[in-house]
């Protein structure tokens, strides 16, 4: 029989090929019935709809679709009580009614069920050869797709069975309610596992697909958990369980960076936690390092980093000139503080996760203390100064204190609070300030009681510290917004510093000299000694290439400070 042909170049599709056919074969019909036959089962209408339908299913297999969004019902819904009070109009009117159709609901909820992959496929039934002394055991049939199962498995060390060692949170294994901790698991789709080390197993379980048979033998009956509350964490270390050579499956684990919010769904085991991100669609936990466990390991001897010693030159702190923007004799900006606590990191405090809860500020409350944080020469004056002249009425800057006696022109609580050398002792002792420092006998520093009073006029409080202070600054009272400013590249601070100058530290004059190849050397490495011991704690990093756009970015991230929710530590939302 010939080929069939339907036009050069052309690949018929099956629906083609069996409209052509009858015409084709017409040739090698010998009887008129037989010609009569082929015509009226070829040209039957239901046949050509199957084959129709079957070319579409095919395109779609072909292409793999993926869905935009799966979650078309709530954003529907969403929609209509947007536009519920704008009913006015009749194109929103007409919108609204087929919003509210049943058809359309139910369709969307349709469209939601298969992007989600959430239905349940039929299973196929039960072996009948089952024997009769073996009423102990649960025949447990899944079905797997390209989802893992979400349980892991662990060989007894007394009697070498195989047993349920975990069972993933929202995985197939749990939403079953089939398969528990501590079932002993017998054959694998027929196969017996007694034999077979964990790994050959798993790599069973990895190459089957589509319905997969469990023969098990429960273990203990378990009361059901009670249901527990849910607990938000936020990373502070960045995570790969891909490079984890502990985690007991690295398929299972959950990878994040710094700064990711993470549901804790299981805390049973005290090594591996099950943790999925927040907000994520997809029920299914993953593995994560406990906070005690990943303790450990980040306490483990290393490297300890320091920041450069800064003393009393008048380069070494940002804080030490800024923090007096208002000051009228400009000259007497000296760098003249020192803090009270050592510059080094404080080991006791290893960044793991840190319990956080959602917090908005609410109307006619105290705004969250704003605080900057850089390496000397970076730009926290400037953009702290840009801030000030933007809205005067609504930033405000800290007045310190000094033990040294009040010159002419000066005023007490305009320039700085000025006290006696004992009453600036006593407060030393008693822990009222940030950050203190001695110079030329007298004493300087910014007072805790000086960050509440501007607080208490409903203004946002900007303040500079270095890093080193801010676990003291971290409470309920304060709620500090933290921003890192940090220096562009090298060869970028060359091009954009060169012009700029720096207040010299070498005599007491505090002459202004050009920036040279050093301090952009110390700048770049202070902010990287900075970022890696303290940038957990840092919300918001800014980089310092272009005054204007760094303005522009601190600017936006102040007001959403102010007008959007963000993650707290969970002990701010207590107060």
């Amino acid at each position: 029989m010939p080929a069939l042909a339907t036009g050069a170049g052309h690949e018929p599709g099956l629906y083609e090929l069996l409209a052509a056919l009858p015409s084709q074969l017409q040739p090698h019909v010998s009887h008129p019935e037989d010609n009569t036959f082929l015509q009226d089962m070829f040209g039957e209408r239901g046949l050509q709809s199957l084959v129709k339908i079957h070319e579409w299913l095919q395109k779609y297999e072909d292409s793999k679709p993926i869905p935009v969004l799966d979650n078309a019902a709530a954003l529907a819904h969403n929609l209509s009580v947007e536009l519920e009070g704008k009913s006015t109009n009749e194109d929103i009117k007409e919108l609204l009614q087929i919003l509210d159709k049943p058809h359309v609901k139910s369709l969307l909820s349709v469209h939601d069920t298969v992007a989600q992959k959430s239905y349940d496929p039929e299973l196929p039934p039960l072996p009948e050869d089952l024997d009769d002394d073996e009423d102990s055991v649960k025949i447990i049939r899944l079905v797997k797709n390209k989802e893992p199962l979400g349980a892991t498995i662990r060989r007894d060390e007394h009697t070498g069975a195989i047993l349920v060692a975990r069972i993933m949170r929202g995985g197939a294994a749990d939403r079953s309610g089939l398969i528990h901790v501590g079932d002993e698991l017998k054959e694998v789709n027929g196969i017996p596992v007694d034999d077979k080390k964990p790994e050959e197993i798993i790599r069973i379980l990895a190459q089957s697909q589509g319905a997969i048979t469990f023969k098990v033998v429960p273990g203990a009956k378990e009361d059901a958990p009670p249901k527990e509350p849910k607990v938000f964490v936020k990373a502070l270390f960045d995570y790969d369980p891909k490079e984890d050579k502990a985690i007991p499956c690295k398929e299972a684990g959950l990878a994040f960076k710094k700064g990711s919010i993470l549901q804790i769904m299981s805390q049973d085991d005290a090594t591996w936690w099950q943790a999925k991100h927040e907000g994520d669609t997809n029920p299914r936990a993953g593995l994560i390092p406990s906070k005690q466990f990943q303790e450990r390991r980040f306490a483990l001897p290393r490297p300890i980093a320091t920041i450069p010693s800064q003393k009393l030159s008048r380069r070494s702190s940002g804080f030490r000139r800024s923090f007096r923007l208002s000051r009228r004799d400009k000259k007497t900006n000296k760098s003249m503080y020192e803090c009270k606590k050592s510059e080094m990191y404080d080991m006791a405090d290893v960044p793991t996760y840190e319990e956080v809860a959602p917090y908005r500020r609410q109307t006619g409350a105290k705004h969250r203390l704003v605080v900057l944080v850089g390496p000397t020469g970076v730009g926290l004056n400037e953009l702290k100064r840009k801030l000030l002249i933007s809205d005067p009425q609504h930033f405000s800057v800290t007045i310190p204190h000094t033990s040294r006696a009040k010159r002419n022109q000066e005023s007490d609580g305009v320039e700085y609070h000025f006290i006696s050398k004992h009453l600036f002792e006593t407060d030393i002792h008693n822990n009222k300030f940030i950050e203190y420092g001695e110079y030329k006998g007298n004493y300087y520093g910014t007072s805790l009681d000086s960050v509440r009073s501007v607080l208490s006029k409903n203004k946002v409080c900007l303040l500079d510290v270095q890093p080193h202070t801010l676990k003291h600054l971290r409470t309920a009272e304060f709620k500090p917004f933290v921003v890192f400013v940090k220096p562009p590249s090298i060869e970028r601070l060359r091009e954009t510093r060169q012009n700029a100058k720096v207040i010299s530290g070498k005599d007491d004059k505090g002459t202004a000299k050009p920036f040279s190849e050093e301090d952009f050397q110390e700048m770049v490495r202070t902010a990287q000694t900075m970022e890696s011991q303290y940038g957990h704690l840092f919300e918001k990093v800014i980089v310092n290439d272009d005054l204007s756009a760094a303005f522009g970015e601190l600017r936006l991230a102040l007001k959403k400070v102010e007008m959007e929710t963000h993650w707290v530590p969970v002990s701010w939302t207590h107060s």
